[in-house]
């Protein structure tokens, strides 16, 4: 009999790989922060022996959610701008809001308010862009979820850089000093086609090349970015990203609200991955991508839920469930987008987008131990036939009771184990009371 460190028993688990396979009274055992086997209970109590062991005989056993497309920080402007455009929703709110107050305290503390709230929804892993990325890696470190952190380019001043050169120096410093971090890894982050000129681009694309990491990037996300390029540039931004080489399988295109189908064939002959912000493309009223087109063309598209300054939350359960009911409406067919879709979109697409599809993404043997247990046993949930669509058309993350990142058990019946939930709160409170002197008089 093997000695292992942790064994945990569920009523079903859901491997994502292979797809479509639902595995009732399973375990999972895992040893030095890795999956050694997904059996059967009654074998793996004959086979291991666990320091610890978890009998979660009423939970699904799912890989922990990865959230492809994030503004951690911007967590502490939740409700802050709601109801406009997004042209009026940056230019009027956000900006102002992050000039008068970004910085590494903001971001730091925003970040954990983040952490908590996504390790909460089921959440291990996310891939964020925003302002101090060196601060944020920090927390991430510190908390043990797993994270993508973006290293911010933009043409004009902040108060994290005031030219794209700085901005470009100090994302591989940055990239530098968090590398060697097993959980924390980096992608080039410009922010949009219409906020980074061709010069800087093109040093992205090269700083990318040479430090083999991704580029996150919002693009195609409204009809008017679109409509400004053209008559900036004479092209769309997807031909221009072209000319400038930055259409690859390094290239994460956020949103992609605004696609023709000669640009799908282009983006998926490139191998780029498209990461899906429904709810946030909702509320501000950008557009819809057109997902059914993308995953039929062999587009990579996993999901993200954007920051929730656009979206209000972090829940990526209730991001499947939109993705997959506005999929099924935009193309007038119920079986476009079925349930194991969005839930491959939201944990093994993601990792593929992110490079991480050999350590996370699935429960397999020799991954990552990232698991997200959802209890099952609430009335909301009975009866159950399906668990896996159950997950993705009856859950709310109010459901979420455990939380595994490399082995380690960050929630537990709820409870978070590496932050602070009181400090975060009262921090929060505080940064409240400052930000709204900014909002309008009503």
């Amino acid at each position: 009999m093997r000695h292992i460190d942790t064994l945990i028993h569920a009523g079903w688990v859901i491997p994502v790989e292979p797809e479509n396979t639902v595995l009732e009274h399973h375990a999972i055992a895992i040893d030095d922060g890795k999956i050694v086997a997904v059996l059967p209970s009654a074998a793996a109590v004959s086979q291991y022996r666990a320091t610890v062991t978890h009998r979660l005989a009423t939970h699904v056993l799912i890989p922990g959610l990865i959230n492809t497309h994030t503004h951690a920080a911007m967590t502490l402007l939740r409700g802050f701008a709601d109801d406009l455009p997004l042209e009026a929703w940056l230019q009027q709110r956000i900006w102002p809001a992050e000039h008068a107050f970004v910085s590494p305290d903001f971001v730091a503390d925003g970040t954990k308010l983040a952490i908590a709230e996504m390790l909460r929804s089921g959440v291990t892993c996310f891939n964020d862009m925003y302002f101090f990325p060196d601060v944020a890696g920090e927390v991430v470190a510190q908390a043990g979820i797993r994270a993508t952190v973006g290293l911010i380019v933009i043409d004009f001043p902040t108060v994290w850089a005031k030219n794209a050169d700085e901005y470009l120096q100090k994302a591989a410093a940055v990239h530098q000093q968090l590398q060697a971090h097993p959980l924390v890894r980096t992608a080039l982050a410009p922010h949009a086609p219409y906020t980074v000129s061709d010069e800087p681009l093109r040093a992205v694309a090269a700083l990318a090349e040479q430090l083999d990491i991704p580029i996150h990037i919002h693009v195609h996300e409204t009809k008017t970015e679109v409509e400004n390029s053209i008559t900036q540039y004479g092209k769309r931004p997807l031909a221009r990203l072209q000319e400038l080489g930055l259409l690859s399988p390094r290239l994460l295109a956020v949103h992609m609200t605004q696609l023709e189908l000669e640009e799908i064939d282009m983006i998926a002959k490139a191998g780029v991955h498209v990461l899906h912000c429904p709810e946030s493309n909702l509320k501000l009223a950008s557009g819809f991508c057109p997902v059914s087109k993308l995953l039929a063309a062999g587009v990579n598209v996993a999901l993200g839920t954007d920051g929730t300054a656009s979206n209000d939350d972090l829940d990526m359960l209730g991001e499947m469930r939109t993705a997959a009911l506005l999929a099924k409406g935009l193309s007038q067919d119920a079986s476009v987008l079925p349930a194991m879709q969005a839930l491959k979109m939201a944990t093994l697409n993601g990792a593929k987008a992110l490079g991480i599809d050999n350590i996370t993404g699935s429960l397999v043997a020799g991954k990552s131990a990232d698991i997200t247990a959802i209890d099952m046993h609430d009335i909301e949930t009975q009866p159950i036939y399906k668990p896996l669509s159950h997950i993705v058309y009856a859950v709310g993350r109010d459901k979420v009771s455990d939380v595994w990142v490399a082995g380690r058990h960050l929630l537990k019946s709820r409870t978070l184990t590496s932050l602070d939930i009181h400090d975060i709160s009262a921090k929060t409170h505080l940064w409240r009371d400052k930000i709204a002197s900014l909002l309008p008089k009503e």
